[in-house]
């Protein structure tokens, strides 16, 4: 069973943000702590006929339905084989719920001003709307995504309308 890393209650100043850091494809990335209603084991998933490929379905959570999306798939990675690390962040964009499939959950990290910088621009880069900088944490370079984007609201609209379907078959 995995557990949720243990958020530290110290004070952040006014230049530090926290962020939920995970491994996909052997990366470290990290979303806002603040837009992480909670992380779940991996589960069983629905799946929605006629959806984009990295939209895995919906899952029931306590009666509420939450779509899935695969980070992996969503940029353009190859598929995992799910263990016992997989993990769902569940995240809140603009009051719904979605559920983003990672490979695992690394920590709960402070990052500063100082740390923080924007990723570089460079032609041809797809996923560069997803992502809201970079931070350098000890020797390691951590992605930061801004989820807002990632997660669109039509997505979230499309597959909450067909979910009542699938839940019937």
């Amino acid at each position: 069973m995995h557990t949720a890393p243990v958020l530290h209650h110290r004070t952040l100043s006014s230049h530090e943000e926290q962020f939920l850091t995970f491994r996909l494809d052997g990366q470290e990335y990290g979303i806002a702590i603040l837009k992480v209603q909670e992380i779940k084991g991996w589960d069983k998933i629905t799946p929605i006929p006629n959806s984009p490929a990295y939209m895995r379905g919906v899952l029931n959570l306590r009666g509420v339905i939450v779509p899935i999306i695969d980070l992996r798939l969503r940029f353009g990675l190859s598929e995992a084989k799910r263990d016992a690390f997989t993990v769902i962040i569940v995240v809140n964009i603009g009051g719904r719920l979605a559920g983003i499939v990672v490979d695992s959950v690394s920590d709960v990290i402070n990052v500063t001003a100082e740390q923080h910088c924007a990723a570089p621009e460079y032609e041809g880069q797809q996923n560069r709307e997803f992502i809201s900088g970079l931070a350098q944490i000890d020797d390691k370079l951590l992605i930061l995504l801004d989820i807002d984007r990632l997660v669109y609201p039509e997505t979230l609209d499309e597959v909450e309308a067909a979910a009542p379907i699938a839940a019937m078959q």
